[in-house]
């Protein structure tokens, strides 16, 4: 019995080490293959395009940019400057304390009616004292006033300046947006030439082992298939880096395709009057309204700077807690409170002129300000005519391009059946197909430049 039950045993053990050996080497492939695996999942996410419509492009950008955080770091800096201003004109309180060594001093003094001596002016070497004290300036000829106005005004012209920055963001944005709709779309474009140039040379070599056509057309035919190709791998050179810049610009890693989501086709054109849309533009341009707060700022720093002639009143208190007080008489070396509050006035009569030089350089800031709102007014104007006239005559090209298209592709076809029956050469096909070509990117072109000039013409409106 104890020899069968060992027999078992040994069979058994055998069997343990082989599954043991074997899950040994299982769990090194099972980590492999799961590490493989997952490399390769995030190479498939890594490579798949990011899809984006122009308005979520532009939200993206304005929530990574580096430009605009900087701007709006700007503007709470004015807005601290505002808080600061306004703090001028409430009451300081502060709290103080000393202490002081002397030397020591003969005592004065002099016999009381008991005839014991009371002393005046003791020896005193230790001087201790604490001191609560008020300032509350209350009238300062309009100082502050002006000054915290004119704070506010800077504050408000900073945020119009993160509101403009912002815009231009946006238009930068729509512009690396449209030139990588363009480069797409005329990729597509060449993606069909090269498809004809191919499929022509491969038709031109069935003709030439027929001995149709001698062997200068294949050379011919491959030369116009490599244009294609060459002009392929350059628009799609340009898809990448307009998609890099795009991908920059919304915050995204450079290496991150951009996927488009709009197309090159145009919507009608809304009928606006040009002075309807001046008036617009410069009632909502952020720019405008920055200069605006300017001027109030300059001009309120012009008031500070003459308030400073006028006298200054302010109201002082304090609480004393000394040893000795030099406020109690006799002098006693202990510990003694005093208070005392009074109204302080003083007025600068005469400063060699200082307070009239900071009003009239206040008074010119706000005079070239003035200057460069007339000049913005004449400049917004003249833009918004040029982006009108602009996607006028985009419209017009694009009604051009597509009649030429059209004409380029019927006179393709009419080539490609002459050159099938044998009436038209090789080069007659060859022109053709670059006359087509040509039309669909002039086509592709137009369209893009009037998208661009309808976002140039958004930023000239302030939208």
């Amino acid at each position: 019995m104890i020899a069968i039950l060992s027999n078992e045993v040994q069979t058994r053990r055998p069997r343990r080490i082989r599954r043991t050996r074997v899950l040994k080497g299982f769990v090194p492939f099972a980590i492999f293959v799961s590490f493989v695996v997952v490399l390769a999942l995030a190479g498939e996410a890594a490579a798949q395009d990011l899809r984006l419509s122009l308005t979520e492009a532009q939200d993206r950008a304005v929530a990574a940019s580096h430009r605009l955080a900087e701007a709006r770091a700007r503007a709470a800096t004015a807005e601290a400057a505002v808080a600061v201003r306004e703090a001028a004109d409430r009451p300081i309180v502060g709290l103080g304390a000393g202490y002081t060594r002397t030397n020591h001093v003969m005592e004065f003094s002099f016999p009381g009616p008991t005839g014991v001596p009371r002393v005046l002016y003791p020896d005193a070497p230790n001087n201790y004292r604490t001191r609560l004290d008020l300032q509350w300036p209350i009238y300062n000829g309009g100082r502050s006033d002006a000054l915290e106005r004119a704070a506010r005004a800077e504050a408000s012209a900073a945020a119009a300046d993160v509101a403009a920055a912002q815009a231009d963001l946006r238009l930068e944005v729509a512009r690396a947006f449209w030139a990588l709709v363009t480069a797409r779309a005329a990729s597509a474009v060449l993606d069909r030439s090269l498809a004809r140039a191919q499929a022509n040379v491969n038709d031109v070599r069935q003709r030439l082992s027929a001995g149709l056509v001698p062997p200068n057309e294949v050379a011919s035919a491959q030369a116009q298939e490599s244009r294609q190709r060459m002009l392929l791998i350059e628009t799609r050179n340009q898809s990448d880096q307009s998609s890099a810049e795009l991908a920059r610009l919304i915050g995204e890693d450079v290496l991150q395709r951009i996927e488009p989501s709009a197309d090159l086709e145009l919507e009608a054109l809304a009928p606006a009057s040009l002075q309807g849309l001046v008036a617009g533009a410069r009632s909502t341009r952020d720019e405008r309204r920055a200069i605006e707060q300017r001027i109030e700022a300059a001009e309120e720093q012009s008031a500070a700077a003459e308030g400073s002639r006028r006298p200054a009143i302010a109201i002082t208190g304090g609480f004393d807690y000394a040893r000795p007080n030099v406020h109690i008489f006799p002098r006693a070396d202990r510990w003694d409170d005093s208070w005392d509050a009074g109204v302080s006035a003083t007025w600068a009569f005469w400063d060699g002129g200082r307070a009239k030089a900071e009003a009239a350089q206040a008074r010119t800031v706000a005079d070239a300000a003035r200057q460069r709102l007339a000049e913005f007014d004449s400049v917004v104007a003249l833009d918004v005519r040029q982006r009108l006239l602009d996607i006028d005559s985009g419209r017009a090209a694009v009604a051009a391009a597509e009649d030429a298209v059209r004409a380029a592709t019927e006179a393709r076809r009419v080539v490609g059946e002459r050159y099938q029956a044998g009436v038209a050469i090789q080069t007659d096909l060859l022109d053709a197909d670059v006359v087509l070509l040509q039309a669909e990117l002039d086509r592709t072109r137009a369209i893009a430049n009037v998208r661009f000039a309808e976002a140039r013409l958004s930023r000239a409106l302030g939208r």
